[in-house]
């Protein structure tokens, strides 16, 4: 394949990948043992069955409904992703109501039991700076990690080892929500960068014709950026089209067309 061929087909903004990332693997063991915990423990007549699997499942889909939305809309991937991190907190108040109803008692996030949950993905970390990275395991791997917590036959142990893998979850959200706020507010959206990706295609590429309704790009007279045709909403001459810098408000560059 030729460069311009490599470069037709490459996406303007990554998107899929979701099965690698570690806030997706994580709820995929959550959403697997609320089934399990409910099938166990819960009275399979009770709302509450439905609630926490959907909940569970709701966490799981919305990470990779979020992911696959990133190559189109940057907009819908952060809120799949709040929606995730919405669902999780949701399920883990229902794991903590069932142990308060049943007088059970919860681990407190300093003890033992707690700590030895969150120090698992430690001992096999890929990446030294991320807890919760097994990203080179099969599920079944990753499942085999916990399984002497999500496999016990006592319902308090269960039910707090997916409590402490849902504030790992959780973490791993809000971080990687935070991030795409960073990144949108310094990159912008997809339509802006899809305008910005076709000024620079039409820069690149000289046209022989003249056509006074496709003129072509200017650059910045202020920062040497890329400019975009714009329309006046104001001023002296309200609807005739002007070349503005697409770095405004911090560049306020303008050419006549």
């Amino acid at each position: 394949m030729s460069e311009p061929e490599r470069q037709a087909h490459k996406k303007l903004r990554p998107s899929g990948g979701y099965r690698k990332t570690a806030s997706f693997q994580t709820a995929t063991i959550i959403y697997d043992a609320t089934v399990w915990f409910c099938e166990t423990f819960v009275d399979p007549r009770s709302r509450t069955v439905d609630q926490m699997v959907q909940a569970a499942r709701s966490g799981r889909q919305n990470i990779a409904e979020g992911s696959r939305a990133a190559a189109t809309t940057s907009q819908t991937e952060l809120r799949l992703v709040n929606v995730a991190r919405a669902s999780l907190e949701e399920l883990l108040l229902d794991y903590e109501d069932y142990l308060r109803h049943r007088h059970l008692p919860q681990w407190e996030p300093d003890s033992p039991e707690a700590s030895a949950v969150r120090a698992v993905p430690r001992t096999f970390k890929k990446d030294p700076t991320d807890p919760s990275d097994l990203t080179d395991f099969t599920d079944s791997q990753r499942w085999a990690l916990y399984a002497r917590w999500l496999e016990s036959d006592d319902p308090a142990t269960r039910a707090n080892a997916i409590i402490c893998l849902i504030h790992q979850a959780n973490f791993l959200l809000d971080r990687q929500i935070t991030a795409l706020e960073a990144a949108f507010v310094e990159g912008g959206g997809y339509s802006e960068q899809l305008a910005t990706e076709r000024l620079r295609h039409r820069r690149k590429v000289p046209s022989d014709r003249s056509d006074p309704a496709d003129p072509t790009p200017q650059s910045c007279p202020q920062c040497g950026g890329i400019m975009a045709l714009r329309t006046a909403k104001a001023g002296k001459s309200p609807g005739s089209q002007f070349w503005g810098c697409t770095s405004y408000p911090e560049c306020k560059g303008t050419l006549p067309v």
